[in-house]
């Protein structure tokens, strides 16, 4: 039989804590793919959030940090600093990055911080109960948006890429998904070509990744795949948002 897919050696044999169908162990997955292939573990270092993706120093065999919420852009600008030639990334939600980590964000991209940022959207707050986050649509269904959002009393939906597309400082910064095979080719070449950035210098990188969340979204899986490509992406268009040659 012809192997089709084998374990990065760089994810380790531990089982993921996130909820069936939801695409942060893709988002996992694909990172460690992409520092085994540009054969990047011996310099690569990874700031890891609070929320759904705090564990990954238990996935992730390589330099893996914890930064308080919403901190992850200004670690990484720290140790990017003192290392300079290592390759840093953090890892961050819609509520890490949009919410509580905006300035922290918006500032190391306008400051053109060379470090790249993996910016996973489901548009709620996950780990605390699917509350509604900067990024939740209009009309959206959270626990704390019962009746779908209002943008009279919340405001309307964050694009970060947009936002972060008009700062002097940002070099790439692409929106891709992980809700079904061809996205997620996508995602992992939008992943490679941030990394190649931040390794050239030519400012900050951020891919934005649209991902599933069937739990806080009460559907099935299918269904919540599905609905990135109905209604999410109708919000967040996907593509490469901005690319300094």
């Amino acid at each position: 039989m012809k192997t089709v897919y084998t374990r990065p050696k760089i994810l380790k044999e531990a089982h993921f804590h996130y909820c069936p169908g939801c695409g942060h162990s893709i988002v996992n997955r694909l990172i460690a793919e992409v520092v085994e292939e540009m054969d990047l573990r011996d310099k690569i270092i990874c700031v890891a959030p609070a929320g759904c993706g705090m564990l990954l120093y238990n996935y992730f065999d390589i330099d893996t940090l914890e930064s308080a919420h919403g901190r992850g852009a200004a670690v990484a600008t720290g140790i990017k600093r003192v290392l300079p030639d290592n390759v840093v990334f953090s890892y961050q939600g819609d509520g890490d990055l949009a919410a509580i980590g905006t300035a922290e964000g918006f500032h190391a991209a306008n400051r053109g911080e060379p470090i790249t940022v993996i910016f996973v959207n489901n548009g709620v707050y996950g780990m605390t109960g699917g509350q509604m986050a900067p990024t939740t649509m209009l009309k959206q269904v959270t626990t704390t948006t019962p009746s779908g959002r209002n943008h009279i009393h919340a405001g309307h939906p964050v694009k970060v890429c947009e936002v972060f597309a008009v700062l002097d400082g940002t070099s790439y910064l692409e929106r891709v998904a992980v809700n079904k095979p061809s996205a997620v080719i996508k995602a992992k070449k939008a992943i490679a070509k941030a990394f190649q950035h931040q390794i050239k210098k030519t400012g900050f990188s951020l891919v934005e990744i649209l991902s599933p969340c069937p739990t806080n979204w009460k559907m099935g899986t299918i269904q919540a795949c599905k609905w990135i490509d109905e209604v999410m992406v109708k919000e967040f268009p996907l593509g490469v948002i901005k690319e300094v040659k």
